[in-house]
């Protein structure tokens, strides 16, 4: 391997599929892999991700791991279950930083102890448009002063427990409405106005790292934000002064490949200014680190990206790695935070109260390339207090036929971006006004028929358990 082939594959962060590790990733941990990223597909058990994380790192200690932990919808670790902690809207709406950070450090615990180093969290994105199909719940809000300090929370939060922060995605994926897995978002504001002062706050707080977004953000470049020196270099590093990993969001995604393929990615990457590229969500083997890896010699070869540059980029995942190697854990948190949070979010009004028996109709919900296919509901919780439950889906419930004396709960999440599913709600709702609506998504709106209604701001298996609480004390 030559020595430009070296410090490429420190800046190469790919996937794998399966719960133990190919001969391949060992073998490109031991030559010099700058990290690895996990997925749920990658999480069986603790007890299983410790073992493969320890097995990771005997190969070279100073790999990182990293996962996408963000609590709520987003959860790798229970991603079978649902998790233990509200996601950010919920502890944006709990408006209590010190909860956040306590939730924080909580899943930092945690982290720590199966050997993860580097958590691809905080999202800091301010969610200013209601429609966007990607962030919504995973953002602490609409308000872009209010979502800094919770950012900034969470990042010292994490960062005491020994686990690195990657606060994302860079300069703002909030006002979009398109998923960036799947189409080129355009920001509709120039995010200097507002959806850069959650980074400013997370830089503040010490986050040592910060990941792209592939989105254009017309008012500084036509560039995608992840190939934009502008952005990157001009933006991030001399304008608000980060020193830190400048991370790729993952090149496959068609926002930022289409058109260009992921080899010529990660190289436009580079030469803008990112230091980690993250690979490996959909393209999980061995050939793309390969094309990759090629991709950059070439361009170095060629002079389309200078040496020091790379040899820039590498030297920074070498500094978060070392700096992950000096940390201890540190961090406490409070028994059953998770709960405590989600309960102190949770919001509702009218009748609330449920039967001793229930019908609980869940409605279909778009599912998100980002959280993957994690169980939400409040079917399973709300049995759990002792009420006989009957669990349905939409469509196959009659309102007329459920008795008068057993309740009727209607389940939603983002209900205002799914008309079918606000016609079929509206409808019930006529026929049986006494049904409780629950918003498990973005509480954007509220059926007009409906006099009981219960907001959770996340889908999380906690949020569920804290509605629960509220139809039945």
């Amino acid at each position: 391997m030559s020595s430009v082939e070296a410090l490429a594959l420190r800046c190469i962060l790919p996937g794998f599929i399966g719960t133990e590790a190919p001969d391949w990733v060992r073998r490109r941990a031991a030559s010099g892999l700058g990290g690895l990223v996990l997925f749920a597909r990658n999480v069986e058990s603790p007890e299983q991700l410790t073992t493969l994380t320890a097995s990771l790192h005997s190969e070279r200690p100073g790999l990182l791991i990293a996962i996408d932990e963000e609590g709520g919808d987003v959860t790798r670790l229970e991603a079978r279950t649902g998790s233990s902690y509200p996601g950010n809207l919920a502890l944006g709406e709990a408006a209590d930083p010190c909860l956040t950070a306590d939730v924080a450090s909580a899943i930092g615990l945690e982290l720590n102890r199966v050997g993860i180093d580097l958590d691809l969290a905080p999202v800091a994105d301010v969610n200013s448009n209601p429609l966007n199909p990607v962030i919504g719940v995973r953002s602490f809000g609409s308000d872009a002063e209010a979502v800094a300090g919770q950012t900034a929370a969470w990042v010292a939060g994490l960062q005491r427990t020994g686990v690195a922060a990657c606060a994302k995605h860079f300069p703002g994926h909030g006002d979009t409405a398109v998923d960036s897995h799947l189409a080129l978002p355009i920001a509709g504001e120039d995010p200097r106005l507002h959806a850069i002062e959650p980074f400013k706050a997370a830089i503040a707080a010490g986050v040592r790292a910060i990941m792209s977004a592939h989105i254009v953000a017309p008012a500084i470049d036509d560039l995608p934000a992840t190939i934009s020196s502008k952005v990157m270099m001009g933006l991030l590093r001399d304008e608000l002064g980060f020193q830190g990993v400048a991370m790729s969001d993952a090149l496959e995604m068609r926002g930022l490949s289409r058109g260009r393929g992921v080899a010529e990615s990660a190289v436009l990457a580079l030469i803008a200014g990112c230091d980690a590229l993250c690979i490996g969500g959909r393209l999980a083997g061995e050939d793309v680190v390969e094309q990759v890896l090629a991709a950059i010699a070439g361009a170095v070869r060629t002079g389309r990206l200078a040496e020091e540059r790379l040899a820039q980029a590498a030297g920074r995942v070498d500094s978060l790695a070392a700096w992950r190697a000096g940390q201890h854990e540190v961090g406490v948190s409070p028994d059953g935070v998770g709960l405590t949070a989600a309960r102190k979010a949770v919001r509702f009004d009218g009748p609330v109260r449920v039967s001793d028996t229930a019908v609980v109709v869940r409605f279909p919900a778009a599912l998100s390339i980002a959280a993957g296919d994690v169980p939400w509901g409040v079917a399973e919780s709300l049995s759990a207090r002792g009420v006989h439950v009957e669990a349905r889906e939409a469509g196959s419930v009659d309102a007329a036929a459920v008795p008068p004396d057993t309740s009727l709960v209607l389940v939603v999440r983002d209900l205002h971006r799914q008309q079918e599913n606000v016609a079929h709600i509206e409808e019930l709702l006529t026929r049986r006004p006494d049904a409780v609506v629950v918003e498990m998504g973005l509480p954007a709106y509220r059926p007009r028929g409906a006099k009981a209604y219960i907001a959770t701001y996340g889908s999380a298996r906690v949020c569920a358990a804290a509605a629960a609480e509220v139809l039945r004390p």
